[in-house]
């Protein structure tokens, strides 16, 4: 069952601090880390990947991509020494090997893959949005699984599995705009949102204590949402002029840090100590 939203900004607790902020000039419509390297894809991509220091936050190189066109998701992989960028015009997945070579491979999936992740098994879990289903795949691509999502899961955008196997999910259909707990099977076990106007949830990260950190891009702002799916606040987040339509995130665990990507302000946003942050009953 979806529960309204009562928002309080929790002041209780030491706020995050924005340590940083990467400027550009186009949508950040995905980041991730690895290690000491920050990978940013912008909307105006033209077939490469922007590699920052995670320490200077300096430009260090861009990775060309060949045929990366639009991208809303960017995944990275210790194990396999890879990254992995979702291909929104052309439904492929791309392979950048991270060891030494940059080594580009890709494949096929279904219309219109979105956000990606890599689960615990090391594999990469793919939105595919138009088809409403969930792929995953091997690291070289063979398929494993599709899990079909359930009729009201429209528009899915991101997703992370969790350690119980479940799946979170943010979609924003035309009727609903949600972040659903999906099980194997496809269907919601619990989800948070409410009709257009509600919210517009695309990002999703999971915090510490598994706190869910939603990317509220229509009311401009993060959501700090309790892992139960019940209650949720804002996440203070004081930047020059405000959150700008925030449209992808990443949680680096190793240094307790959110990176924030906007739509419209072009910006990565670096927000540090976030092991503070948590949701508290409204």
């Amino acid at each position: 069952m979806a529960n309204s939203l009562s928002c309080v900004v929790d002041m209780t607790s030491s706020a995050p601090r924005v340590t940083h902020v990467i400027p550009g000039r186009a949508s950040v419509t995905a980041v991730t880390s690895l290690g000491d390297d920050v990978f940013v894809v912008r909307y105006d991509s033209r077939d490469q990947v922007e590699v920052y220091d995670a320490v200077t936050f300096r430009l260090q190189r861009r990775l060309p991509v060949p045929r990366l066109s639009e991208s809303y998701g960017l995944a990275a992989c210790a194990s396999n020494k890879c990254l992995y960028a979702s291909n929104y015009l052309d439904d492929l997945i791309h392979r950048v090997d991270l060891s030494g070579s940059n080594a580009v491979t890709e494949w096929s999936v279904g219309s219109v893959p979105v956000g990606l992740t890599v689960n615990s098994d090391k594999n990469v879990l793919v939105v595919i949005q138009d088809e409403r289903k969930l792929q995953k795949f091997t690291t070289h691509g063979s398929q494993l699984q599709t899990i079909q999502l359930q009729p009201d899961i429209q528009s899915p955008r991101q997703v992370i599995q969790l350690s119980s196997g479940q799946f979170l999910i943010s979609h924003v259909g035309n009727a609903l705009h949600r972040v659903c707990l999906v099980n194997g099977k496809g269907a919601v076990v619990r989800s948070f949102g409410g009709t257009p106007g509600f919210g517009l949830f695309v990002g999703l990260a999971v915090g510490e204590h598994g706190n869910i950190l939603v990317a509220d891009r229509g009311n401009n702002r993060l959501l700090v949402l309790h892992r139960s799916l019940t209650n949720a606040h804002a996440m203070p987040v004081s930047v020059d002029g405000g959150l700008k339509s925030p449209l992808s995130l990443w949680y680096d665990k190793s240094r307790g840090r959110l990176y924030v990507g906007e739509g419209c302000g072009s910006r990565v946003i670096i927000i540090d100590h976030l092991k503070h942050s948590t949701a508290t009953q409204v």
